[in-house]
């Protein structure tokens, strides 16, 4: 079952602490845009939005294939919407190791309406709270960068 596969990020839902380690996948995704021909911001949005909803139906087939709300070892919902962490934003590693933490904690901490929009039904509801996750990962990473812009640049850490 390939779908199985991707849904429990090539194995990584299987890892303890599955949530990060399948977040971890977001990386290379996010990275794989640009290198896609997908350098603008309009394009990449577009394609966050195209990950996201391939995330639903395939976290809801996995869910059905399981028979639990949500399972564990489900993670394509953390890998496919971590690029939407990273919009607008610089690749190099201090960005990425900021958007990864920030989309963690919000993940985890699930402030509203993240929390409430787990509590829809199937894929939806797996993904939904991601998106919202990693939309406020998304805001604050923008404000990170903003004011620390010109100290990461001075430890040469962004271009």
């Amino acid at each position: 079952m390939p779908f199985l596969l991707l849904a429990i990020g090539l194995g990584t839902g299987l890892l303890p602490a599955s949530g990060t380690a399948g977040a971890l996948l977001g990386i290379p995704v996010a990275l794989a845009l640009p290198w896609l021909g997908l350098s603008s911001a309009w394009s990449q949005a577009a394609a966050c939005l195209a990950l996201a909803l391939l995330a639903v139906p395939l976290c809801g087939m996995a869910e059905r294939h399981y028979g639990r709300k949500d399972d564990g070892r489900i993670v394509a919902d953390e890998y496919l919407t971590f690029p939407i962490a990273m919009l607008g934003l610089p690749h190099a590693p201090v960005v990425f190791a900021v958007a990864f933490l920030t989309s963690r904690l919000f993940d985890i901490v699930k402030p509203p309406p993240a929390r409430q929009l787990q509590a829809l039904r199937g894929g939806l509801g797996i993904v939904a709270d991601d998106v919202a996750a990693c939309l406020f990962s998304l805001l604050t990473n923008h404000a990170i960068f903003y004011f620390m812009g010109p100290f990461f640049r001075q430890q040469g850490w962004l271009p």
